[in-house]
């Protein structure tokens, strides 16, 4: 059932501050409006784009979590961080990121946005990749979003902790790969 403005814009707001990362279209299809309508209604509220919500929850919450590089070098918005634990980081495929051609991501995206996570999950000052075991299971095209699971697995000798990443668009596996970190200390007493 459609709403009146006034109607629409109290749920939308709700809705933004209960799910901060919602795309405009999400809410274009929920609300049944046109994502114009979304948009002027956001700029009403004085609520920032999508792109905007996730760098101020990003650089607020992550910056001064993550130790292995700067918040700056994270491909992908971190959204989800336990360190050695887990983390979470999405991506939005725009035209920077595919070939002219065809509108399909650069592998290297892909790569860079699961890599950049393995390094960021890891709690130490160094964290650098010694290994990788990567598979592409399906293209990513431009306009999708990419969310990027990065799971601590195992830590091994020699300074080494392997971290798994699954990304997925819509659900659907795009692209695995376990990375064997090296960390510039063990893991210390008590951790993971």
């Amino acid at each position: 059932m459609k709403r009146n403005k006034k109607e629409r814009q109290v749920s939308l707001k709700e809705t933004i501050e209960q799910k901060p990362f919602i795309t405009d279209e999400a809410l274009a299809n929920m609300y049944e409006v046109s994502i114009q309508t979304i948009r002027l209604d956001r700029m009403e509220l004085n609520i920032p784009e999508l792109r905007e919500r996730i760098k101020s929850v990003a650089t607020s919450t992550w910056n001064e979590t993550v130790k292995a590089l700067a918040i700056d070098d994270v491909i992908g918005e971190i959204i989800d961080l336990e360190l050695d634990q887990r983390a979470i980081s999405i991506m939005d495929i725009t035209a920077d990121h595919v070939f002219t051609r065809n509108k399909i991501a650069r592998g290297h995206h892909l790569f860079a946005q699961a890599n950049s996570l393995a390094v960021a999950v890891i709690n130490d000052d160094l964290a650098l990749t010694a290994n990788a075991d990567i598979k592409f299971i399906r293209q990513v095209v431009e306009g999708e979003r990419v969310i990027a699971k990065a799971k601590v697995i195992g830590m091994e000798i020699n300074n080494r902790t392997v971290v798994e990443v699954h990304s997925h668009v819509d659900n659907e596996p795009v692209f695995t790969g376990v990375f064997e970190m090296f960390r510039s200390t063990q893991e210390k007493e008590g951790g993971k």
